[in-house]
């Protein structure tokens, strides 16, 4: 066998092993939309419906309140539910802007400055993302009920950057750590101080990081459970704890559930989709060394 045959090869099987990772990625996603589409009697029909008549009673019945009148079940209201995703919303991106902002002044400063100790203060800095939400939950929750931030969205941003911003700065340090220091050098020495260096040379280069960076931080907060179920009530709940908790008159609502997973989806794969050269760009960045 020559060596065009065996590249030919292994092209194909390549493209099956995608191709199969694929289908495994996006069933769940397709099951998802479809689901939320679907109406209530076949969300549970046994086999498993593929083709049904599209309906988007799920969403209407997620986003409105009804009550039954005279006349039959009539929409009073709106539901939590927007308000909840518009909470994710303010928290996941005001946090992630948090995170990244103080991750990368930090990385800045350890790749950058002899600090003494600065491997144990970066192991004792990424130690604080070891332990699970639920070990740290309780201690936390009575620390913030003594301080008033329980159900305030101050108090999840606060929380949500803490445990972000640790990562953002190992992650941050990596990409500071392949931009020349000549850069700085040769601006300070046209007379820019250190800040302005930074701002005008430093950032510039790191663009694709920050963007890699904000991505996985996002992620995180937007994705967060146990803290947004034990912190908040009712004013600043996310969307993770009342999808998680949704019920109806007939029990768990799945269409409604499966509406609002796919809403919430959204915001989250725009800005990935939005991010997508840079977080490339960034994930590989430094990856090849001179």
């Amino acid at each position: 066998m020559n060596r065009k045959s065996r590249e030919k090869i292994f092209h194909i099987v390549a493209l099956v092993v995608i191709a199969i990772a694929l289908v495994f990625y996006l069933i769940p996603i397709y099951w998802i939309i479809a689901t939320s589409l679907k109406p209530y009697k076949d969300i549970f029909a046994m086999p498993p419906k593929f083709f049904f008549k599209p309906t988007i009673d799920n969403y209407v019945g997620l986003m409105t309140i009804r009550a039954m009148t005279s006349e039959g079940a009539k929409i009073v209201g709106s539901s939590a539910y927007p308000k909840q995703l518009l909470n994710s919303v303010i928290i996941g991106f005001v946090s992630t802007t948090l995170a990244v902002g103080l991750g990368t002044i930090s990385a800045y400063a350890f790749s950058r400055f002899e600090i003494k100790g600065k491997g144990d203060m970066m192991f004792f800095i990424l130690s604080t993302r070891m332990l699970p939400p639920v070990v740290v939950v309780i201690p936390l929750f009575l620390m913030y009920r003594v301080l008033g931030l329980i159900d305030t969205h101050f108090g999840l941003i606060l929380l949500y950057t803490t445990f972000n911003v640790s990562f953002a700065t190992w992650l941050m340090k990596g990409f500071m750590d392949e931009i020349p220091k000549e850069y700085e050098e040769a601006a300070l020495v046209d007379g820019y101080s250190r800040f302005e260096a930074f701002i005008k040379v430093v950032l510039p280069q790191a663009v694709t990081g920050i963007a890699a960076t904000a991505v996985f931080c996002l992620i995180t907060a937007w994705n967060e459970f146990a803290f947004a179920m034990i912190m908040t009530r009712h004013k600043a709940i996310t969307a993770p704890p009342s999808l998680a908790s949704r019920m109806g008159s007939s029990g768990v609502e799945w269409g409604q559930i499966a509406a609002g997973t796919f809403i919430f989806l959204l915001p989250v794969v725009v800005f990935t989709f939005i991010m997508r050269k840079h977080l490339l760009r960034g994930v590989t960045f430094g990856a090849i060394k001179k």
